[in-house]
């Protein structure tokens, strides 16, 4: 196996797209990271692309074939593939992008992401999204995604006193964040009386507690570390690239408030890369709820179960400690189209390694981390990258 390098990475905007199709914001972040990376089409040796529900949510299944399609490279006959894992989709697609280069196979690859969830009501959106928990043990009894996450909440707070205003300090964090970024869907700051005072989605959560649905794409190209210097100045290597699954329903899990697909994932990337949580200084992680965010962080091994949201209270993640979590406004604030969310994750992390995040930097990070969940943890990716020598 081979060290792969991160070389260009592209995004368009977050929020409500109505204006624009799929394969418009596909194709854009695709060739924003292919300027990027100093390459052209002709250099591809290959597509994948993560996305949700596309056949659901836009009539279109068949979907990396269409963005080579209208990107003019239909005629080249490159292989493109789709990758589904609900709200990881975009996650598992750079695993598969990142092994392919990795095992010699390609040399160099677009991983993409792109989902558009603002073309349908609201109310058809969450049965779409809901789907990717366990129907027969969940859905079919009207569990939607923020009601199972509520359920982790009730029993976090009961196990390890996590208040109510710790969870909405998490939200607060987000958007402070997020409005220092232009591609984000919501810039706007909240104060934790207007998290508080928000209308009840499911107890306790509120409506500010929850990730909005959003229309967006992101693309990174991956390549083969020894030649990177070609591509930039600054190579991102991908130090590990983890996935791990667990239970569909939340009822077969020994524990609600851990997720142990998450704690299986994060041990082998640190295992892998001959790391430690305490390397990491600045990571984008799974917050598409306030509680998802809590559980993530200890999850991963930042801070031990039960601490998260009196750490989080105090602003050690907000600039005060040695990690630095979401600055680019997380799924929260930059926004949730499901399946652009990973590779947007690692796009921020490449861009803070750099040191091109501009008023969002965080200084002087060496080793990222992005995670993203599928479901409420039934798949789970880890991604560590760091500045190469």
């Amino acid at each position: 196996m081979r060290d792969v390098a991160v070389l260009g990475v592209g995004q368009t905007k977050f929020g409500e797209l109505w204006d624009r199709s799929f394969r418009e914001i596909g194709i854009e972040a695709g060739l924003q990271a292919l300027v990027d990376a100093k390459l052209s089409s002709s250099d591809l040796d290959g597509l994948y692309l993560g996305n949700m529900a596309s056949g659901s949510l836009i009539d279109q299944e068949h979907i990396a074939p269409l963005i080579l399609d209208y990107a003019g490279l239909a005629r080249r006959h490159l292989p493109g593939v789709r990758v589904e894992g609900g709200g990881a989709s975009g996650s598992l697609a750079l695993h598969q992008g990142y092994l392919a280069v990795a095992s010699g196979v390609y040399d160099y690859v677009v991983v993409g992401g792109a989902e558009k969830l603002t073309d349908v009501p609201d109310e058809q959106a969450t049965a779409i999204t809901g789907a990717t928990a366990d129907h027969e043990w969940e859905a079919v009894f009207g569990a939607t995604l923020p009601a199972l996450w509520a359920l982790v909440a009730r029993r976090h707070m009961h196990l390890y006193g996590t208040t109510r205003e710790q969870l909405a300090q998490v939200a607060v964090h987000d958007h402070q964040m997020g409005s220092k970024n232009p591609n984000a869907h919501f810039r706007n700051k909240l104060t934790l009386e207007q998290v508080l005072g928000a209308g009840p989605i499911a107890e306790p959560l509120g409506m500010l507690d929850c990730a909005p649905f959003s229309d967006g794409a992101a693309a990174v190209v991956l390549g083969p570390l020894e030649t990177a210097r070609e591509h930039t100045d600054t190579p991102i290597r991908i130090a590990a690239s983890e996935v791990a699954c667990d239970t569909m329903a939340l009822q077969h899990r020994a524990e609600l408030t851990r997720l142990n697909g998450t704690v299986a994932a994060a041990r082998a990337a640190f295992a892998r890369a001959r790391r430690s949580p305490r390397d990491v200084g600045v990571a984008e992680i799974h917050d598409a709820y306030t509680i998802s965010a809590l559980v993530s962080l200890e999850d991963l091994g930042f801070v031990e179960k039960g601490r998260a949201g009196p750490e989080f209270a105090t602003g050690q993640f907000s600039g005060g400690g040695s990690l630095t979590v979401n600055p680019s406004g997380g799924l929260k604030a930059q926004g949730r189209p499901f399946g652009a969310v990973g590779v947007a994750q690692v796009a921020e992390i490449v861009r803070q390694l750099r040191g091109d995040a501009k008023d969002r930097q965080v200084p002087h990070p060496t080793l990222g981390l992005a995670h993203d969940v599928g479901g409420t943890g039934a798949t789970s990716v880890v991604h560590l990258l760091e500045r190469a020598n």
